[in-house]
């Protein structure tokens, strides 16, 4: 619907945005009346747009000369701000006051703060250690450690000195990280002893010296203590405590190691659930420029703010969290489950450090409201402003959850992009409205469109999401791919040239956007294609199902469409619950997203990041191999998808 009317609406006060768009508008004398204008003119006119967006961000670096983008015959040749060295690190760590940099807080209710002066003196002194190691520009050193304090300076150190910074949380196992770290061959391996999530307490060392012993490469592990403060090594190799590596400091740090704008900065990596994990590389300058964007103008982040991400460090939102430095607000970390304290533990966290931009995903959201928890009722919220949502499609009925049981006057800005560019193709604007299922606005510097098949761009279509020009925050290359052939197959081959992200989406004609999950993961029964988040915005409905997958299933020379359900405790999938599932999604789509087959499971697989699974489902249901299940929170979940009897008719 175009004529509902918006959930939310700009307040009138002036937002970094505006400032931007006026400080723009009079250093290009270009026309810039309004969001539109000022993004038309982001994509038409990049030199003079990301030159403004170094300028009003304040980044840290020589100065840009006249040319900002380099050209090349192909998309993934282009390369910006030729010329100019900075450091990431730097960047994050200007600010040395006495203002709280960093807080680390537990599910058990442990908390730890650091200043921005403490930040930048911790950093220095680990560092200094890895300097006196022998960590090199371009070394690798790799994290396999908690959302922790220590996580946040052993980043910052590696890129102080020009190494490469990749990590994976505790809860990989041992073929997860190592089909990711042994790619790669780190120098040093940071580590924690452990870790807590839900109640347990983990012991993470068995795994590190499994991890160890299987890639050859890593000198040294430095152990982080988590669960005790002096633990027991004597199962490793080569291996220290964090504080002994810290030991015999004197004399000044090393100096940051300004290099080149697309010197790489970290290695991420893809889902692994199809295959061994791809080894995304991500540049210095692209990564800090495009953060710094996206906060301070999509979010409207000031040095005021406190800025909380729910995320592990596996998860591409820890780095987008963490570069919330560079703002210099308030960047609040958490370990553990989100559901402590019976479900209201981070909802404490939003009081208790008056968090203002809250992250989360959307299937948190949907299971605060499955849980009967109103967060209005039980908590002050007075200081949130904006809520945000990534990690899978926003549903309309958690907008109105959020405006009913959050605060009316929150911002609720659901962003879509991914590990591919670290950051956003759609997401939020503070001064545009908000309206019930869509994403705002496409990010400035996006040249972003929905194509059809023919390679169109439409608008109240559904199509492919695709961008049509380079952006700083492109990877600079995949691992070990000297030629590019697999950084070219990933993107390049849908439309020749053009970015095709993997995201099946949509322009509304207000120009906003929906998000109908991804395209590989599109039905396609009869020749229709269906998102399935179009079948999952109506599931949700039904107050009996907590949780869901829905998988294309071979069938007669065809697909069919199969719905896997997981109901609330005690429940049982009776024919009129069936029934009235198939009713809602007939009367909210079509005929042809109607499943043929619905089947109750026990719980719906998951990557440690809590995306579900839909491709290793279905190759379970149609019986083709399954690989790499490390990547898998709960791998033990496929099993209920297997030679299912309600599937053979």
């Amino acid at each position: 619907m175009t004529d509902d009317p918006p959930l939310w609406s700009p307040t009138g006060d002036s937002t970094r945005m505006t400032e931007f768009r006026q400080v723009l508008a009079a250093s290009s004398s270009a026309q810039l009346p309004d969001y539109p204008a000022l993004h038309a003119f982001s994509v038409q006119e990049p030199e003079a747009f990301w030159r403004e967006v170094w300028r009003f961000t304040g980044v840290v670096g020589s100065e840009p000369g006249e040319q900002i983008l380099e050209t090349g015959a192909e998309f993934i040749q282009a390369r910006w701000f030729p010329g100019v060295e900075l450091n990431f690190a730097e960047n994050l760590l200007r600010c040395r006051d006495e203002r709280t940099a960093l807080v680390g807080a537990t599910e058990e209710g442990a908390r730890r703060a650091l200043t921005y002066a403490e930040l930048y003196r911790e950093t220095a002194g680990l560092a200094s250690a890895m300097h006196r190691f022998g960590i090199q520009p371009g070394d690798r050193v790799a994290g396999y450690l908690p959302n922790v304090i220590e996580t946040v300076v052993a980043m910052l150190a590696t890129s102080w000195l020009g190494a490469i910074w990749s990590s994976c949380s505790p809860d990989f196992g041992t073929n997860g990280v190592c089909d990711r770290f042994g790619q790669i061959s780190p120098r040093l391996l940071f580590v924690a002893d452990g870790y807590v999530y839900g109640g347990k307490r983990l012991d993470c060392l068995p795994k590190v010296a499994e991890i160890q012993s299987r890639i050859e490469d890593i000198e040294q592990v430095v152990v982080v203590p988590v669960l005790t403060d002096q633990p027991d090594l004597s199962q490793l190799g080569d291996a220290c405590r964090y504080a002994e590596f810290l030991a015999d400091q004197g004399g000044d740090p090393p100096p940051f190691a300004r290099l080149p704008f697309d010197h790489p900065l970290y290695i991420m990596y893809s889902s692994g659930t199809t295959g061994i994990p791809k080894c995304i590389v991500h540049g210095a300058g692209g990564t800090l420029l495009q953060h710094l964007k996206e906060h301070q103008l999509h979010v409207d982040l000031t040095p005021e703010d406190v800025l909380f991400y729910f995320t592990t460090c596996g998860w591409m939102m820890w780095n987008w969290l963490v570069s919330g430095l560079a703002t210099g607000c308030t960047v609040v970390l958490y370990e553990g489950s989100p559901f402590a304290r019976d479900g209201h533990r981070l909802l404490d966290l939003i009081d208790e450090e008056a968090v203002s931009v809250f992250g989360t995903s959307a299937r948190y959201l949907a299971s605060l409201e499955s849980s009967g928890i109103k967060p209005s009722a039980t908590h002050r919220l007075e200081n949130l402003r904006t809520i945000l949502s990534t990690g899978s499609p926003l549903s309309p009925g958690s907008y109105d959850f959020v405006y009913v049981h959050f605060k009316p006057d929150v911002a609720l800005c659901s962003i879509s992009g991914g590990t591919d560019i670290i950051s956003c193709f759609v997401l939020g604007n503070p001064d545009a409205p908000i309206f019930r299922g869509e994403i705002q606005c496409k990010g400035l510097g996006m040249a972003v469109e929905i194509w059809n098949d023919s390679g169109e761009a439409v608008v109240g279509q559904k199509g492919e999401l695709v961008c049509t020009r380079p952006f700083p925050s492109m990877p600079i290359g995949f691992w070990n791919d000297p030629d590019g052939s697999v950084y070219r197959s990933a993107y390049f081959e849908r439309f020749p040239g053009i970015w095709a992200h993997g995201d099946y989406g949509e322009v509304t004609p207000r120009q906003g956007i929906i998000i109908h999950g991804r395209s590989d993961t599109v039905l396609n029964p009869g020749g229709v294609r269906i998102g399935t988040a179009e079948i999952y915005r109506q599931v949700e409905r039904i107050d009996e199902v907590i949780d869901s997958v829905v998988i294309a299933q071979d069938w007669a020379g065809d697909v069919r469409v199969v719905l896997f359900v997981v109901l609330r405790e005690g429940l049982e999938l009776t024919d009129a619950l069936t029934n009235r599932i198939r009713q809602e999604i007939r009367a909210n789509t079509t005929p042809r997203h109607v499943p043929e087959v619905i089947v109750q499971v026990p719980d719906v697989p998951r990557t440690i990041s809590g995306k579900v699974v839909e491709l290793t489902v279905r190759n379970v249901v149609n019986g083709n191999p399954v690989t790499n299940q490390d990547a898998l929170a709960n791998p033990e979940a496929l099993e209920a998808f297997r030679d299912r009897d309600e599937l053979r008719a």
